[in-house]
Formats: structure tokens, sequence, C-alpha cells
């Protein structure tokens, strides 16, 4: 529906990009008015932040259209969505797997995926179309921002100069990197320049398909090119055997005119193929992160909180998450149940995860393939550089080790000294902070077939006087508190070993705020902490 301008809306979101739809969803399953400007009137056609996880399907799933996204794919089902680096040249026949990240299926709910951003995001406005809470304006931007004590208001302008007004009782920027929210709202940024300059090509080759034959089930290729000091040379399949982008460091001053780009296309590859380019575009290598994700009634998500180069497909998969963690927490609020504090710890886990995915994996990576490029060459000792290339499988350990936790929470039974980051094991054991891992019910359902909308308490081994106490203590204490909780009491499942915790507290995006074994008495007090009650 459009928006009706007269009317004060729960939550208002400028940028109905991804993680905009993303947001709106999640608070109007939850029953909340959202208002979505949108300045972009149709899709664009670039097929930037294909590379979705698993657990950014898992979100898919609790927002209603995760087949929708499946069935979205470019690429056909059965080839597989796996990468590949290379050293030198895609063809120099030094390469092996990268970002595999089918490794950590098991601990997550559904299947990582792969497609175009455009088809993802024509996912989520037909699933935001099916929710009647949400109103959209296409054609409009974000300008100036107020707020008061309970309620924030935002100047929005369309393409004519027309300007309208528009309240909400908070107000979600999620209008990019250049994110007018943000800057109206003044929340600062820390920014790391690498004073780079890349260009973003999407181009038709059905040589190239031919070509890259020779290496079947690979959607994405990394070439490590000494001459660029560590920075990628990235190629990715938009569909089977037509279509490309690239993205790769050029000299600063480049434009559309003055380079040879099919020429640098063939010295990535390895050899010439025909090309017919879509698109010619570029942009500055640099990492920046708000100070804040919060001001009053102002909060950032996605690409105007932070932003970072396209490697690994972190971005999507980031915002995606900060609108979950978002989404409930002022669903919450506006509920009652959700305090103050509840609110700013939004801040306190998403800002530290995106420093963490920042400084612990993409820049790391930089660093690590620039000295190993500067170390070691098949020109320079082949023994040698054979040896450290063949041991150097970074996809593995990267996508084994980015787990994107809260452990030390203020709103979390977490590890005392622990702070929330994105470099963590995989493990099913449930640990507070951490993502829960999928398990069978003794019924032979998945324990995330059961999990609700507010926080679930999984009662999976103690049983007897004892634990049905701890269970009404919880109940009772819920529903004093207007804690929305839903208990999935199974005392036979072989859930309870997989997590080692007979009683696993499990947070509305599916991340553990505590475990323990039977606490009768110390519900309410647990419950109070969670969601930051006074």
């Amino acid at each position: 529906m459009p928006i009706d301008f007269d009317k004060i809306y729960d939550v208002v979101i400028i940028g109905g990009g991804p993680i905009g739809m993303g947001l709106a969803i999640e608070l109007g399953q939850r029953g909340k008015s959202v208002a979505v400007v949108e300045k972009h009137t149709s899709l664009h056609n670039v097929p930037k932040g294909q590379n979705l996880t698993q657990r950014t399907v898992e979100h898919f799933h609790f927002w209603g259209c995760r087949d929708e996204l499946h069935a979205a794919r470019s690429v056909p089902k059965d080839y597989a969505i796996g990468g590949m680096t290379s050293y030198a040249s895609l063809l120099s026949g030094y390469h092996y797997d990268w970002m595999q990240r089918g490794l950590v299926r098991p601990y997550y709910f559904a299947d990582n995926e792969r497609l175009p951003q455009y088809k993802t995001e024509q996912v989520l406005r037909d699933r935001v179309a099916q929710i009647d809470s949400v109103d959209i304006e296409y054609g409009w931007a974000g300008a100036a921002v107020s707020q008061d004590y309970n309620k924030a208001t935002v100047t929005v302008r369309n393409r004519a100069g027309d300007a309208r007004t528009l309240t909400g009782r908070y107000l979600v920027g999620a209008d990019g990197s250049n994110s007018a929210i943000r800057q109206a709202a003044r929340i600062t940024q820390t920014k790391s320049d690498h004073d780079k300059l890349m260009v973003l090509l999407v181009f038709k080759s059905t040589e190239l398909h031919e070509h890259l034959k020779r290496y079947p089930d690979k959607q994405f290729y990394c070439v490590l090119n000494p001459e660029l000091a560590g920075y990628w040379m990235f190629f990715g399949r938009v569909d089977l055997g037509t279509t490309w982008f690239f993205h790769a460091p050029v000299p600063l001053g480049t434009t559309k005119d003055n380079f040879d780009f099919k020429a640098y296309l063939h010295q990535a590859v390895g050899a010439d193929f025909e090309i017919e380019f879509d698109h010619i575009g570029f942009w500055e290598l640099r990492f920046a992160l708000a100070d804040s994700y919060r001001a009053g009634r102002v909060f950032v998500a996605g690409d105007s909180a932070h932003s970072h180069p396209p490697y690994g497909g972190y971005g999507i998969n980031t915002g995606f998450e900060d609108a979950r963690n978002l989404g409930w927490k002022l669903a919450a609020r506006l509920d009652g149940w959700g305090s103050e504090a509840l609110l700013d710890s939004y801040h306190e886990e998403r800002q530290r995860v995106f420093a963490s995915t920042a400084d612990d994996f993409i820049e790391r990576f930089i660093v690590e393939d620039r000295d190993f490029l500067n170390t070691y060459s098949p020109d320079k000792d082949l023994a040698e550089f054979k040896q450290v290339w063949n041991t150097r499988n970074q996809g593995s350990v990267e996508v084994m080790a980015f787990a994107p936790n809260y452990d030390g929470s203020s709103i979390v039974f977490g590890r005392a000294g622990a702070k929330p980051g994105a470099n963590a094991s995989h493990e099913f054991k449930a640990r507070a902070g951490h993502h829960l891992a999928p398990a069978v019910l003794s019924d032979g359902s998945n324990v995330f077939d059961h999990l609700g909308d507010g926080f679930t308490l999984l009662a999976l081994g103690a049983v007897g006087d004892a634990a049905d106490e701890t269970l009404a203590d919880f109940k009772r204490s819920a529903a004093e508190l207007q804690i929305p909780l839903t208990i999935v009491a199974d005392p036979e499942s072989p859930a309870n070993s997989v997590y080692a915790a007979n009683l696993v507290l499990v947070r509305p995006d599916q991340f553990v705020a505590w475990t323990g074994d039977g606490l009768s008495g110390q519900a309410v007090e647990i419950l109070k902490h969670i969601v930051a009650a006074p």
C-alpha cells in the first residue's frame, strides 16, 4: 500500500534495498506498522551481493520466503556454488578451492545460496507486498531529520523536488554507504581508506565459460596477481554460460574511456576471449564504520552503518543480521517488554561484529595475500612455492572461523571478559551469545521448526518435579514480565546431548541467551537480564 503521510508509523525505514526490506518484513510479521521509502523506482541490474550464507537463508526461512529465494537462483540448481583461487591468472594451473561454505552446513538450518542481488531484492519485495502493515513509497529519498521524546520525523523528497514529512516512533536509515539519514542524525564514521580505485565490469562471454569448463562446479574465482599486492581480481557467474561480473583494482584516474578493460580481463584469465560489456562502474576501496548505530530514535543498518570491499559476500550478510537483531528489539520496545537498554544492545552487538569482520577477515586477507605474494613465486623457487601454495587453502579456514557471535554482550550470559565479534568456532554445543545449531527432537522434527516468534526455552533432558517447577517458574515469570516465551519440552530428545545442556533459552534471532540445568526460583532474574529490564 502507498504511504499515508498523515499517519504516525511504528517504524519508518529510509532505504528499500535488501536490508530495509528485510527489516520491514521482520517488523511487519510482528504486527508493527512500517513505512518504507525507496529512492529507486525499479531494481538495478548490477549483480552484486550474490553470496548468501546459510545463516542468511535462515532469515529467509523465518521471513516466509526461503523457497522463493532458492527458486530465483539464476544458475541451475544442480550446479554447485563453490569458489576457486588462482595464482597470477585463472588458467595458470595453480589453484585451490576457496570459500567452501558447505563445510559449515551442519551447523545451520538452511542451505547457502548464490544469486544476483536484484533477484534477492525481488523476492523481498514480493514478500513485503503480502504484509498489510507495511506501506511503501518508491521514488523518494530521505533528507532532514528531527526527533523528540516520542517520535522521529524525516523529510523526504522526490526527483521533482517535492517534499513531504513522514513520522514514526522510530526511524531507521538503511539508505546505503552515503546515508542521508546517518548524516542528518549526526552519526560520525571511522574510515580506513586503502587509496584504491576498483572497477566493476558486467559482461557477456560464452568463450570464458568454455575456458572454465576445466573447473566444473565453480561459480566464483579469485585471482592473486603479484602485481596487485594482495588485492584481488574477482570473477563471478551471473548465469551459467553467458554473463559475468568482475572487479579488480585499476589505476587512480581510470575512466570508461581511458583504459583497456578487455586486455585487463584477458590478463586476469590468461587467455583471449570475446567480450560484450553490459556495465562499467567504479568504487573506492575503503572501510567505514559508524561510531554509533543509534542516535536517540534514529538507527542505522546495513551499508549505512558499515561498508567495506565486496570480499567474500560479508556486506549483505552482515546487513541482514543487522535487520534481524534490530527488528525484534524494536518490536519488543514497541510492545512494552523491551527496554531502552535493549535497544542500546543493537549497537553493542552489531558494531563489534562488523569491526571484527573487517579486521579479522577482510583486511587480514589483504595483508596475508600480499605477504605471500612478496615471499613466494614459481619463478623464484618453484618447489618452495608449490609446497606453500598447496597448504594455503584459506577458504576452509575462513569459513570455519567466521562465526559472528554476541559472547560477552550485556544481554546474554556469556563468558566473563568476552566481546561480540565474528571470529569464533562452529560447535553444536549451545553457548550463550552464539547461534543455535539445529538438532533433532524425539519425534524426528528439527528444533528450528518449533522456535517461537519471541524467546524459546528448550527443555530437553531434565525430568521430575524439580524440572516441572523450573518450567513453571519460567512460564510464570515470563507472563509477569510480558515477555513472549515458547516452551519446548522434550526430555527424551537427543538434542540434550548435542547441546550439552538440559535447558537452552533462545532469543528471537536464534542466538542462545542462556543455558543451564535447572534453576527454579531464578527465572525472573534470568529473563530480566536477557531483555535488559531494570
